[in-house]
Protein backbone atom coordinates (compact mmCIF):
# COMPACT_ATOMS: atom_id res chain seq x y z
CA UNK A 1 0.00 0.00 0.00
CA UNK A 2 1.26 3.46 -0.86
CA UNK A 3 1.98 5.87 2.26
CA UNK A 4 1.11 9.32 1.58
CA UNK A 5 1.66 13.00 3.60
CA UNK A 6 -0.43 15.33 2.17
CA UNK A 7 1.59 18.81 3.70
CA UNK A 8 -0.41 21.74 3.65
CA UNK A 9 -0.46 25.55 5.36
CA UNK A 10 -3.69 27.16 5.06
CA UNK A 11 -4.61 30.30 7.03
CA UNK A 12 -8.68 30.85 6.20
CA UNK A 13 -8.91 27.52 4.97
CA UNK A 14 -9.05 27.68 1.32
CA UNK A 15 -6.05 25.29 0.90
CA UNK A 16 -6.81 23.14 3.65
CA UNK A 17 -10.43 22.26 1.63
CA UNK A 18 -8.15 21.34 -1.95
CA UNK A 19 -5.84 19.33 0.88
CA UNK A 20 -9.23 17.17 2.07
CA UNK A 21 -10.01 16.42 -1.29
CA UNK A 22 -6.72 15.28 -2.18
CA UNK A 23 -6.91 13.29 0.26
CA UNK A 24 -10.13 11.45 -0.75
CA UNK A 25 -8.57 11.11 -4.34
CA UNK A 26 -5.91 9.12 -2.72
CA UNK A 27 -7.32 7.37 -0.56
CA UNK A 28 -9.87 6.73 -3.30
CA UNK A 29 -6.74 4.63 -4.89
CA UNK A 30 -5.75 2.93 -2.10
CA UNK A 31 -3.18 4.77 -0.28
CA UNK A 32 -2.81 5.19 3.75
CA UNK A 33 -2.82 8.64 4.14
CA UNK A 34 -1.59 11.23 6.96
CA UNK A 35 -3.34 14.83 6.40
CA UNK A 36 -1.22 17.32 8.29
CA UNK A 37 -0.64 20.74 8.36
CA UNK A 38 2.55 23.03 9.39
CA UNK A 39 3.23 24.80 12.34
CA UNK A 40 1.62 28.33 12.05
CA UNK A 41 3.75 30.92 12.45
CA UNK A 42 1.68 34.07 12.62
CA UNK A 43 1.24 36.11 15.60
CA UNK A 44 -1.75 35.74 17.66
CA UNK A 45 -3.00 39.13 17.10
CA UNK A 46 -2.45 39.32 13.39
CA UNK A 47 -4.60 35.71 13.51
CA UNK A 48 -7.09 37.46 15.90
CA UNK A 49 -7.61 40.66 13.36
CA UNK A 50 -9.19 38.30 10.95
CA UNK A 51 -11.81 36.69 11.43
CA UNK A 52 -11.77 33.78 8.65
CA UNK A 53 -7.99 32.58 9.80
CA UNK A 54 -9.30 32.75 13.52
CA UNK A 55 -12.09 30.60 12.83
CA UNK A 56 -10.65 28.01 10.59
CA UNK A 57 -7.84 27.90 13.28
CA UNK A 58 -10.51 26.50 15.80
CA UNK A 59 -11.69 24.47 13.08
CA UNK A 60 -8.83 22.70 12.03
CA UNK A 61 -7.57 22.30 15.88
CA UNK A 62 -8.15 18.39 15.55
CA UNK A 63 -5.45 18.11 12.51
CA UNK A 64 -1.64 16.96 13.78
CA UNK A 65 0.70 19.38 12.77
CA UNK A 66 3.86 17.72 10.09
CA UNK A 67 6.96 16.08 11.58
CA UNK A 68 10.08 14.74 9.97
CA UNK A 69 8.49 11.42 11.15
CA UNK A 70 5.83 12.04 8.53
CA UNK A 71 8.42 12.54 5.65
CA UNK A 72 10.18 9.33 6.72
CA UNK A 73 7.33 7.51 6.77
CA UNK A 74 5.67 8.15 3.38
CA UNK A 75 6.49 6.60 -0.03
CA UNK A 76 5.13 9.92 -1.34
CA UNK A 77 4.37 13.93 -0.42
CA UNK A 78 1.82 16.00 -1.94
CA UNK A 79 2.55 19.73 -0.31
CA UNK A 80 0.48 22.48 -0.47
CA UNK A 81 0.19 26.45 0.10
CA UNK A 82 -1.17 29.81 -0.16
CA UNK A 83 0.76 31.80 -2.27
CA UNK A 84 2.39 34.82 -0.68
CA UNK A 85 4.50 37.03 -3.32
CA UNK A 86 4.14 34.43 -6.13
CA UNK A 87 6.76 31.67 -3.27
CA UNK A 88 5.03 29.40 -1.04
CA UNK A 89 3.89 31.12 2.50
CA UNK A 90 7.15 30.95 5.42
CA UNK A 91 4.70 28.56 7.41
CA UNK A 92 5.37 26.01 4.71
CA UNK A 93 8.99 27.09 3.96
CA UNK A 94 9.95 27.21 7.38
CA UNK A 95 8.45 23.23 7.53
CA UNK A 96 10.67 22.53 4.81
CA UNK A 97 13.80 24.86 5.96
CA UNK A 98 13.95 22.22 8.92
CA UNK A 99 14.56 18.64 6.41
CA UNK A 100 18.09 19.76 6.56
CA UNK A 101 19.54 16.13 8.44
CA UNK A 102 17.01 14.32 6.16
CA UNK A 103 18.00 15.26 3.23
CA UNK A 104 21.75 14.81 3.94
CA UNK A 105 21.07 11.35 4.72
CA UNK A 106 19.07 10.76 1.88
CA UNK A 107 16.33 9.88 3.16
CA UNK A 108 13.79 12.21 1.11
CA UNK A 109 15.43 10.87 -2.45
CA UNK A 110 13.39 9.07 -4.86
CA UNK A 111 10.05 9.88 -3.00
CA UNK A 112 7.10 10.83 -5.29
CA UNK A 113 6.25 14.58 -4.69
CA UNK A 114 3.28 16.77 -6.40
CA UNK A 115 2.04 20.17 -4.98
CA UNK A 116 -0.58 22.89 -5.11
CA UNK A 117 -1.88 25.82 -4.80
CA UNK A 118 -4.57 29.07 -4.01
CA UNK A 119 -4.10 32.36 -4.55
CA UNK A 120 -6.39 35.38 -3.35
CA UNK A 121 -6.18 37.16 -6.94
CA UNK A 122 -6.21 35.83 -10.46
CA UNK A 123 -2.26 35.68 -12.35
CA UNK A 124 -1.33 36.05 -8.32
CA UNK A 125 1.72 33.67 -8.70
CA UNK A 126 0.11 29.71 -8.45
CA UNK A 127 2.57 28.48 -11.23
CA UNK A 128 5.61 30.30 -9.67
CA UNK A 129 4.65 28.66 -6.20
CA UNK A 130 4.47 25.51 -7.44
CA UNK A 131 7.49 25.55 -9.51
CA UNK A 132 9.38 27.26 -6.31
CA UNK A 133 8.32 24.41 -4.31
CA UNK A 134 9.90 21.93 -7.44
CA UNK A 135 12.90 23.52 -6.57
CA UNK A 136 13.24 22.13 -3.45
CA UNK A 137 12.36 18.91 -4.73
CA UNK A 138 15.19 18.77 -7.05
CA UNK A 139 17.48 19.21 -4.19
CA UNK A 140 15.91 16.36 -2.48
CA UNK A 141 16.71 14.42 -5.10
CA UNK A 142 12.60 13.63 -5.17
CA UNK A 143 10.56 12.59 -7.79
CA UNK A 144 8.15 15.54 -9.24
CA UNK A 145 4.51 14.50 -10.37
CA UNK A 146 2.43 17.05 -11.70
CA UNK A 147 -1.02 16.62 -13.10
CA UNK A 148 -0.31 17.38 -16.53
CA UNK A 149 -3.66 17.23 -19.01
CA UNK A 150 -3.53 13.47 -17.95
CA UNK A 151 -7.55 13.53 -16.83
CA UNK A 152 -10.34 15.45 -18.71
CA UNK A 153 -10.72 17.84 -15.72
CA UNK A 154 -7.54 19.45 -16.60
CA UNK A 155 -9.05 21.04 -19.42
CA UNK A 156 -11.34 22.82 -16.75
CA UNK A 157 -9.12 23.69 -14.14
CA UNK A 158 -6.18 24.53 -16.49
CA UNK A 159 -3.25 23.76 -14.31
CA UNK A 160 -0.60 21.24 -15.64
CA UNK A 161 1.84 22.35 -12.98
CA UNK A 162 -1.20 21.35 -9.40
CA UNK A 163 -4.28 21.91 -8.72
CA UNK A 164 -4.62 25.57 -7.88
CA UNK A 165 -7.92 27.95 -6.96
CA UNK A 166 -8.16 31.69 -6.96
CA UNK A 167 -10.18 32.57 -3.47
CA UNK A 168 -10.93 36.38 -4.16
CA UNK A 169 -9.55 37.02 -0.55
CA UNK A 170 -10.89 33.75 1.15
CA UNK A 171 -14.26 34.62 -0.29
CA UNK A 172 -14.56 31.68 -2.98
CA UNK A 173 -14.20 28.29 -1.50
CA UNK A 174 -13.25 25.68 -3.94
CA UNK A 175 -15.60 24.57 -6.94
CA UNK A 176 -16.55 21.43 -7.90
CA UNK A 177 -13.66 21.97 -10.71
CA UNK A 178 -11.45 22.66 -8.11
CA UNK A 179 -11.95 19.71 -6.17
CA UNK A 180 -12.46 17.26 -8.46
CA UNK A 181 -8.54 18.70 -10.00
CA UNK A 182 -7.37 18.03 -6.37
CA UNK A 183 -8.97 14.20 -6.45
CA UNK A 184 -7.78 13.47 -9.43
CA UNK A 185 -3.98 14.43 -8.31
CA UNK A 186 -4.11 12.69 -5.36
CA UNK A 187 -4.93 9.85 -7.43
CA UNK A 188 -2.68 9.96 -9.93
CA UNK A 189 0.55 10.71 -7.43
CA UNK A 190 -0.34 7.30 -5.86
CA UNK A 191 -0.45 5.44 -8.80
CA UNK A 192 2.67 6.25 -10.02
CA UNK A 193 4.26 5.71 -6.87
CA UNK A 194 2.52 2.12 -6.93
CA UNK A 195 4.69 1.01 -9.73
CA UNK A 196 7.97 2.34 -8.01
CA UNK A 197 6.93 0.17 -5.26
CA UNK A 198 6.76 -2.72 -7.24
CA UNK A 199 9.35 -5.44 -6.38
Amino acid sequence: MVKVAIIYYSATGTTYQLARAVEEGAKAAGAEVRLRKVHELAPEEAIASNQGWAAHRLQTQHVTEASKDDLVWADAFIFGTPTRFGLPSAQLKQFIDTQGKLWAAGKLADKIVSSFATTATAHGGQETTIVALNNVFYHWGAIIVPPGYLDPIQYQSGNPYGTSHISNNGTVPPGEVQLAAARFQGRRVVEVAARFLRP
